[in-house]
């Protein structure tokens, strides 16, 4: 398709005038984003209208290694090229035999020598459904512990999880942070009351929440506003879980694959979860998604989530790739330095702009908390109301310097950066720039 002159912007427009047409409303990134891409290499994307974006979407965090990178292409060629078949559910194939060496290399080592790996339906929300069902078969037991502005999914039992959930039949426990620490002090003391908490509930045979079949948590709340979980209290929830016998999962969909700076985010703590849930990255721009267990938790009749197009081979031989190669390069290491500075630089916003509440993140999972800087200050040191306006308004400003962003967080006020891990020093500098452009513009436009 041509992209030139007013021949692209046509074809641009006729595209999303179709798309309004025949799609629901639920269409929520098509509504923020309003671009028609038709072509990708590494950070950008360009559009039928001839614009280019820096990306920092990533295909909510799948593209570890950014839009068409050679070694994924390449994986992808040789499969189609040797006529191997394209799709066989649970069969032994040379493809599956290499994705899980490759993904066995890279396992925390706690886990990696007793693993077992199940394939589900291609999504996260599948692996987390699958996971329950595994805890729940191997201790009898069914509750779940998860935590407050969780994201594991879209689909029922996963919903339930997570932290926006209608019906709750899940026990919902505090999950620590700084800037809105649910007890109000931050910190190490509010991690540990947060762990205190945790304790308390499970012990306490009038607390109304019996034993549960597992616990799972994100060792980096993504959708719910990019909070790093301290790595003191991860450890105190491993030791609270060990003791009791209950299975600890880790959601590991959008932290993973060298995305926080390690491998898997829970090495940060040194955590060794009892399961880990995958998908995103870890099929290289390709859906796929595993569960990866202790092996004294495999039990036979699970398997209700034992999805058609879990043998989706394309997916795992890019996996495979992108996996080798992000190990191979240390881009999670790359990921962790690069990371870091890119905090630094945005925190000077913090100080710039009073709609900047918090800047946070780990590795090159980055949010930047808007709050109303017109709003009544709190009693103490309680931080601002959360703006969503202000955070859909940065995404838009973000878009016209042609800067790709997602807002998130609890109150859709935190906007987010997930950058492919293959982002240069120079893109990160042209990223930061742009993003504090359309701060400052939202900022004085707001103030003024």
């Amino acid at each position: 398709m041509s992209v030139d002159g007013a021949g692209g912007r046509s074809a641009h427009e006729g595209i999303l005038r179709r798309q309004s047409a025949r799609e629901p409303a639920a269409r929520t990134y098509a509504r923020a984003l309003p671009i028609v891409p038709v072509r990708a290499r590494g950070l950008t994307i360009e559009g039928a209208d001839g614009r280019r974006y820096l990306d920092c979407l990533s295909g909510a965090g799948t593209l570890a290694l950014g839009h068409n990178h050679p070694v994924v292409l390449e994986a992808i060629r040789q499969v189609l090229d040797s006529g191997a078949p394209l799709q066989v559910p649970g069969l032994a194939t040379p493809v599956k035999d290499a994705f899980i060496t490759e993904l066995f290399r890279t396992l925390p080592p706690g886990l990696a020598g007793r693993a077992r790996v199940r394939f589900c339906g291609p999504a996260g929300t599948d692996a987390v459904e699958a996971a329950f069902e595994l805890v729940r078969a191997a201790t009898g037991r069914t509750g779940m512990l998860a935590f407050t502005g969780a994201h594991h999914g879209t689909t029922s039992g996963a919903r339930e999880a997570s932290g926006d959930a209608d019906e709750v039949r899940v026990a919902r426990l505090p999950y620590p942070q700084d800037y809105r620490c649910p007890f109000g002090v931050g910190g190490e003391r509010g991690a540990e009351l947060a762990a205190r908490w945790t304790e308390t509930l499970l012990d306490d045979t009038e607390s109304g929440v019996p034993r549960p079949a597992g616990m799972i948590l994100e060792p980096v709340q993504a959708e719910g506003g990019v909070i790093p979980a301290p790595d003191g209290w991860m450890r105190r929830v491993r030791e609270i879980t060990a003791a009791r016998s209950i299975p600890l999962i880790a959601d590991e969909v959008q932290t993973g694959v060298g995305r926080t700076g390690r491998f898997w985010a829970v090495e940060h703590s040194g955590v060794v979860p009892d399961v880990m849930v995958m998908s995103k990255a870890i099929g290289g721009s390709l859906p796929l998604a595993v569960v990866v267990h202790r092996d004294d938790l495999d039990a036979r009749r699970t398997g209700g989530h034992a999805d058609t197009f879990r043998g989706n081979q394309l997916a795992m031989a890019a996996g495979a790739a992108t996996l080798a190669h992000v190990r191979e390069n240390r881009l999670a290491e790359r990921a962790e330095i690069l990371g870091a500075r890119m905090l630094r630089e945005l925190r000077s916003l913090g100080e710039e702009f009073p709609c900047v509440g918090d800047v946070r993140g780990r590795g090159l999972m980055i949010g930047v908390e808007l709050v109303r800087p017109d709003a009544p200050s709190p009693a103490g040191s309680a931080p601002r109301s959360a703006a969503p306006e202000l955070a859909a308004a940065v995404q838009r400003e973000c878009l016209r310097r042609g800067l790709i962003v997602e807002p998130g967080g609890r109150h859709a006020g935190v906007v987010r950066l997930l950058p492919p891990l293959t982002i240069t020093d120079e893109q990160a500098n042209a990223v930061l720039d742009r993003l504090a452009d359309a701060v400052a513009a939202v900022a004085r436009g707001r103030l003024d």
